[in-house]
């Protein structure tokens, strides 16, 4: 499942309000500058118009418009749009100018401006019309004045652009402002993550919860709480696996000892049956404390997060247990024997050591009388490998899986195990970054577990 990012979801919220005001701020500036610009060009046409009106003379009731030509012209001249103008009489007879012009006069009241477009030998033009009183009788004169479109289009154009510049103008700065204000928002909680990534049971420091925002700090006061349990739950952890080591291993050692001892005396015949039982269940428990032993250590250190630093040869942590081991196996009828290779890797020694005596106490147990039992240790390439194998009679591939959980043991299998070898082994592995897993033999023959360890890269 994909976690939420608080700032992906910001950076969104960011997107999504751009998206909406930057269009709005782009069009209230296209606005803002198009207005006045087309409200200037129509103020010409006026200026034009007026011009015209000033023109008119009125010879007792006989309008007229003594233009000239150079005048005519002067009212025309434009350097990018052509201009057209058209004067009516009241009666509608054309005093000057355009008649296909003033064939588009509007009905215009006396004193008042109309603004228009329409089309004029094939060209889209914007008209100006004003009703100039005229004559004795209040009648009015129509007074029109068009002119292409090119310096509009060019205020369309410059608007628009002055708009989208405007827009990323003020849309460029808030988005890096917000992407600033973001990263300081976020860079205490990551500060605050990077304290609790350096957390261990070794070190549960409170992590500060000054340096937060305030609707964080409630969650960094919980965790600090939480820190708190921990550290006494940890610290319970240690003592109960200091105490047990002691207070468990003497009295079974003991009770096996003594149940030994018991068996190879002289005893009345029908206590041979109880007394084999009792001395199979002093061995029974004895190796189940030793291993949930091994399993608290083993979850101890892992949840300690303590990196395996140091740099062990498994070929002589072989060897040297190789003593404890051999009388078990010569006691079962078995060869034990070992085909050591350097094999370094980082980790705990205490651990490994136990590893490799589950693997081997494992195939002791489990391969039966006469079995070759072979302890491997070799370096390939980018791993490291430690094997146990046996020619004993194996277990079939569909029950490999089964054999990694606690607790479980296969139907009819001989021992005295409590199902914690292999789950042991598997943790362990975990802990060094290594992966265990069993080989599938070429035959229904033989069993071998093999744990690939990473290699130590070679020292600077």
């Amino acid at each position: 499942m994909t976690r939420r990012s608080l700032k992906r979801t910001f950076l969104l919220w960011l997107a999504l309000s751009l998206a909406v005001l930057v269009p709005l701020a782009a069009a209230g500036i296209y606005g803002l500058v198009l207005t006045p610009a087309l409200d200037s060009l129509d103020r010409a046409l006026t200026d034009t118009t007026v011009a015209l009106s000033y023109i008119l003379e009125d010879n007792q009731g006989q309008v007229s418009l003594p233009i000239s030509e150079q005048t005519a012209q002067a009212l025309r001249a434009d350097l990018i749009d052509e201009t057209v103008f058209s004067v009516t009489s009241p009666a509608g007879q054309l005093l000057g100018g355009s008649a296909e012009l003033a064939a588009l006069a509007p009905a215009t009241p006396s004193g008042q401006w109309l603004f228009f477009e329409r089309t004029l030998h094939d060209k889209p033009m914007r008209i100006a019309a004003y009703g100039h009183p005229c004559g004795s009788d209040g009648d009015i004169c129509t007074i029109l004045v068009a002119e292409t479109m090119g310096k509009r289009d060019a205020a369309v154009r410059a608007a628009l652009l002055g708009a989208l510049l405007g827009a990323l103008a003020l849309a460029l700065p808030l988005a890096t402002l917000a992407l600033l204000a973001i990263n300081r928002v976020l860079r205490p909680l990551q500060h605050t993550a990077d304290e609790m990534g350096r957390l261990s049971v070794r070190n549960l420091t409170p992590i500060d919860a000054g340096s937060v925002p305030s609707e964080v700090a409630g969650f960094v006061q919980a965790l600090n709480a939480l820190l708190a349990r921990l550290q006494q739950a940890a610290g319970a952890q240690h003592a109960f696996v200091a105490n047990a080591a002691h207070q468990l291993r003497t009295p079974w050692a003991i009770v096996r000892v003594e149940a030994s001892e018991l068996l190879a005396s002289e005893h009345p015949p029908p206590m041979q049956p109880a007394l084999e039982r009792l001395h199979l269940a002093a061995e029974r428990g004895s190796r189940l404390a030793q291993q949930l032993l091994s399993l608290a250590r083993t979850e101890s250190t892992a949840l300690e997060a303590r990196p395996p630093a140091e740099l062990i040869d498994l070929r002589q942590l072989a060897a040297a247990s190789a003593d404890q081991w051999l009388h078990p196996a010569l006691q079962a009828g078995q060869d034990l024997g070992f085909d050591l290779a350097p094999a370094q890797v980082y980790g705990h020694p205490v651990l490994l050591d136990e590893l490799i005596g589950n693997l081997v106490h494992n195939a002791i147990v489990h391969a039966g009388q006469g079995a070759r039992i072979t302890v491997r240790t070799r370096t390939e390439g980018s791993v490291t490998l430690l094997a146990v194998e046996d020619d004993g009679p194996g277990v079939p591939a569909a029950e490999h899986e089964q054999l990694w959980q606690r607790f479980s043991r296969r139907d009819g299998a001989s021992g005295t195990g409590s199902g914690l070898g292999l789950p042991i082994v598997a943790d362990i592995a975990k802990l060094h970054g290594a992966t265990a897993e069993i080989d599938k033999q070429p035959g229904a023959k033989g069993f071998c577990v093999r744990i690939s360890f990473p290699t130590p890269a070679p020292a600077n």
